[in-house]
């Protein structure tokens, strides 16, 4: 307002003198046009679209400020000084208005010039927009065609048989090709829905809904794509589903490199972000391996649900834009939290940076209250389409929206006050919403009783140290490499690929920038929506916030849980190729020191495109040749004896068989012949994980008539005991070892160990082939590797 007065007020002064040059006149009323008035009532974000057009007009309207001022100072001399300067006043204005004349006559007039230069830049930006997208869609190809290539030279998978092919989904995910396979060889689309959800072939003596307990919503679609698309004839079901798991990579590094750009401002950072987790591959992505696996699904998703939560955060965005963010993190917040059954934990963590944000007031209300009802509408939308599933009610997530909502309500005044004031009102805020979430999944748990909620809490008391248990289920789940603490060689490899480094000093300056801006919002300073790059303020942007606690929280996690770290370690990467490009990074090292010597915005900008052109030439020296290498690198899969195994159950085993054995050969067995099994490798289902503790009793000190019952409980038609698991020489974590704890046979006492069973361990006894052994079980299949016994259903007494 104090502009457009100051511009009113000189352009008076001009026309009272009714000499005022023309080229003044015009380069005022372009600078009137560009700074518009803003009417009263307009919110924030309206004032900054209204205004985005001045710095371009400033630029391109240049003109002779210093006669400007000359002439309204003249007007306020004394009359002595207007005769003494007449004649040069009049000297001035032909001078002024014969080179506003050639300028007109060469097509030199200031608007005119102002409006070719605001196209002229609108087209840079464009162009801009243009390859940077190509970049980033050319990075995603790149890298799905990098991941198909690395897969056939590691599988030979083109040049083996389909039991062979089945063989390489490892880790126990190959049990969700399977119903994929189930979909295509149902009758109908429909028909395969309807025997997925009353499935009483998979874990025997039950009948279950394996799309709900599941989660098989990926293959489902994906069955369905390769239906209607007419696929049949042109490419092999294992190939699609290869090439979708694929094509989602390909989608969460575009989602990556878009993230990283739209921090920083420029696709170099998302070039570089792409080249982090390419080199990082081993602690981004498990899809080299086990392709079917959860993860492969849901983390593209929850890559695009971040990359447009980016872009929503920024204050330096147009409604329409803002709309476009809007509409893809519903989808995808949605898609995510249907497609895996821990979304709901991933998204609690996201909930809490976020709730930070809203704390410290470095978030709009109003964006904040959008992504509530993000929140809340995909849980809704999930509970209904997941057959009222009330992990989601329990959710953490729910909870944290609720009580969140309710502190709000108390706490109207929150922010408002003095410094002291809004801290003890921050402090109370946190306790208000504490205590009502907790009190709210209690009340949930009571109403709506949650199977593993026990477990869970048991699980985390003997994780950090505040218990011990003889259970087997739960030191079983704590020996799995998943749930481990990391260890040094995975800071060493991040430490190696420079990430780390770089990613700790990003973090530093970040928190540091966060931390003033937090002061300046508790002392009463508003929030600044339109920052420039000379103000040196990386840490008032909200986008740049939400994502240092987004990888401080998931770091966290990543520390103690080292499954975590696929969660965490894609974001380490983008992070810091947003740190090492954004010159208002820089900018802000340069305030915080005072540089005087070199003009700080143009050594911002050059640090900014140097450092990571080194960093990038660097990288591509050190780690190209070696992916080249791996795709020239002929390496092999062989495994005879799990081949073997699968080919003696397809072809001896009957249609009604039962298999019991370890959860992930079982799910192998599943995937290859179909036949049932006494249970999965879900580490979600408390059932199923006491299915296989019964099933596991095989590798204990137990006698013959004690595994039989057990197995004949569970409807057990032939047993697979495996020589890895009853021959295990590792120091700890030993199958074998979990069940003599829980079962009381071996106790520890002092350092010292004392055994109490007097019975042989079952899977060394069951192979000398004596009795009472043969009269329960008849050996039936052997080679290096696997033992089957059949589980006789006639008890026949030998001496």
């Amino acid at each position: 307002m104090a502009a457009s007065k100051a511009l009113l007020s000189g352009n008076k002064c001009i026309y009272n003198r009714q000499t005022g040059s023309v080229r003044t006149h015009l380069w005022e009323m372009a600078e009137l046009r560009c700074r518009k008035t803003v009417v009263e009532g307009e919110d924030e974000g309206e004032k900054q679209q209204q205004c985005e057009s001045t710095p371009q007009c400033e630029d391109v309207a240049e003109v002779d400020k210093d006669g400007l001022k000359e002439t309204c100072s003249e007007k306020t001399n004394g009359a002595g000084g207007a005769s003494s300067g007449t004649q040069e006043t009049q000297n001035n204005e032909k001078d002024e208005k014969d080179r506003t004349k050639k300028e007109v006559a060469d097509g030199q007039n200031p608007v005119k010039r102002a409006r070719i230069n605001c196209r002229s830049l609108f087209f840079q930006r464009l162009v801009k927009l243009f390859f940077g997208c190509l970049a980033a869609v050319t990075c995603g190809m790149m890298y799905a065609l990098y991941l198909s290539t690395y897969h056939e030279r590691k599988f030979w998978f083109s040049s083996r048989q389909e039991l062979e092919r089945e063989i390489t989904f490892q880790g126990g995910s190959g049990l969700y090709y399977y119903y994929y396979k189930h979909m295509l060889m149902a009758p109908s689309f429909e028909r395969g829905v309807y025997e997925l959800m009353r499935d009483n072939r998979t874990v025997s003596g039950q009948t279950i809904n394996t799309v709900e307990r599941l989660s098989l919503y990926p293959e489902l679609v994906t069955s369905l794509l390769y239906r209607i698309t007419g696929s049949q004839d042109v490419i092999e079901p294992v190939y699609f589903y290869i090439g979708v798991v694929f094509g989602l990579q390909a989608v969460y590094i575009t989602a990556l490199f878009v993230s990283s750009w739209l921090l920083s401002g420029t696709w170099l950072a998302g070039m570089l972000a792409v080249a982090w987790y390419m080199i990082n591959r081993a602690d981004t992505t498990n899809v080299d391996f086990a392709v079917p696996q959860r993860g492969n699904w849901v983390l593209p998703y929850f890559s695009c649900q971040v990359a447009a939560l980016t872009g929503f955060l920024s204050d330096n965005i147009n409604s329409a834009s803002e709309m476009f963010c809007y509409i893809v993190m519903s989808a995808s917040t949605l898609t995510f939290v249907l497609v895996w059954e821990h979304s709901h934990y991933v998204l609690f963590v996201q909930g809490l940076a976020l709730f930070f944000l809203d704390s410290f007031d470095l978030v709009q209300p109003r964006k904040m209250a959008d992504i509530h009802k993000v929140y809340l509408s995909s849980l809704f939308l999930a509970y209904v389409i997941q057959f009222q599933n009330t992990d989601l009610l329990s959710s953490p997530l729910l909870s944290l929206l609720i009580s969140s909502v309710l502190a709000r309500y108390f706490q109207q005044n929150m922010k408002m006050g003095p410094l002291v004031a809004r801290v003890m009102k921050i402090f109370l805020h946190f306790y208000l919403c504490f205590t009502t979430g907790i009190t709210f999944s209690y009340m949930v748990k009571r109403l709506i009783p949650v199977s593993d909620s026990d477990l869970i809490l048991k699980f985390l008391e003997v994780k950090f140290g505040f218990n011990t248990t003889t259970d087997f289920v739960i030191n079983q789940l704590l020996c799995q490499e998943c749930f481990r603490s990391p260890g040094q060689d995975f800071f060493l490899r991040l430490t190696q690929a420079s990430v780390l480094p770089f990613y700790l000093l990003v973090l530093l300056i970040c928190l540091v920038s966060i931390m003033e801006t937090i002061y300046r919002r508790l002392s009463g300073e508003p929030m600044k929506t339109n920052l420039l790059l000379e103000d040196g303020r990386i840490g008032e942007r909200p986008e740049v916030v939400y994502h240092v606690f987004h990888t401080m929280l998931f770091g966290a996690l990543a520390m103690v849980f080292e499954g975590m770290k696929y969660l965490w370690t894609p974001y380490v990467c983008m992070f810091t190729a947003f740190g090492v490009c954004s010159p208002e990074l820089w900018m802000t090292v340069f305030r915080w020191i005072k540089l005087k010597s070199l003009h700080p915005v143009v050594l911002a900008l050059i640090l900014s495109t140097a450092v990571p052109t080194i960093i990038g030439f660097s990288l591509w020296r050190e780690y190209f040749p070696h992916l080249i290498a791996e795709l020239s690198e002929l390496q092999e899969f062989h495994d005879p004896d799990t081949v073997e195994l699968m080919t003696w159950i397809k072809g001896h085993a009957p249609a009604a068989a039962v298999f019991a054995g370890s959860p992930h050969l079982l799910a192998l067995v599943k995937l290859c012949s179909g036949w049932a099994v006494t249970s999965l490798p879900l580490y979600s289902d408390v059932d199923l994980l006491r299915r296989s503790e019964d099933t596991y009793q095989v590798y204990a000190m137990r006698s013959a008539e004690d595994v039989y019952k057990i197995l004949t409980l569970h409807k057990t038609s032939y047993v697979i005991i495996e020589e890895s698991l009853c021959n295990d020489y590792r120091n700890a974590c030993r199958i074998k070892d979990l069940l003599d704890v829980a079962n009381g046979h071996v106790v520890y006492d002092k350092g010292e160990i004392y055994s109490y069973s007097k019975h042989g361990r079952f899977c060394h006894e069951i192979k000398m082939n004596y009795s009472p052994y043969t009269n329960y079980f008849s050996r039936v299949f052997w080679n290096r590797s696997y033992h089957i016994y059949k589980v006789n259903s006639v008890i026949s007494f030998q001496y």
